[in-house]
């Protein structure tokens, strides 16, 4: 697997095992870096760190590891609407991102999943800052996360990423 399994002291630390703090002030504590791009927390306590660019850890957690994301908790740096869609797809209950586009907000609120963010943006830029993030425009036509999935399981065979 590409995320990490061990339990973090960084985030003990900051948060006190999740008992002190909302998860939104959680998330907006949270040191987002390019070791850490998001933490999963699952309803057992246990945490992953996602530590790609884009989709592919949470791709890969919805892939091989569906049960860990039911009811869990994330804090993402970037939510677009690809992986608003894998989060759906993963049942979890609330989320926290730095930046969310409006197309994933809305999927979010529709699914009925808590949703605190940073930044609304209408769109996730892709990294060269020249057009729409290319996950973004591919699942912009769909509102099903099973459908999402397939997409998104396709274009990352494209730029063969595991997952």
């Amino acid at each position: 697997m590409f995320f990490k399994k061990e339990i973090m002291k960084e985030i003990t630390d900051k948060q006190g095992a999740f008992g002190t703090s909302s998860w939104k002030e959680f998330g907006a504590s949270v040191s987002f870096d390019d070791t850490c791009r998001g933490i999963v927390r699952s309803v057992s306590g246990e945490i992953r760190r996602f530590e790609r660019r884009g989709v592919a850890d949470l791709f890969s957690l919805v892939t091989y590891e569906p049960g860990f994301l039911r009811g869990a908790s994330v804090a993402d740096k970037v939510i677009g609407r690809g992986a608003a869609l894998l989060l759906v797809k993963g049942g979890v209950r609330q989320v926290y991102a730095r930046v969310i586009s409006s197309g994933a907000l809305g999927v979010l609120c529709r699914a009925g999943i808590e949703v605190s963010f940073g930044e609304e943006v209408a769109n996730i830029i892709n990294r060269a800052g020249t057009d729409i993030c290319p996950v973004e425009k591919l699942t912009a036509c769909t509102e099903s996360p099973d459908e999402a999935y397939l997409m998104i399981k396709e274009f990352l065979k494209g730029k063969k990423v595991k997952g």
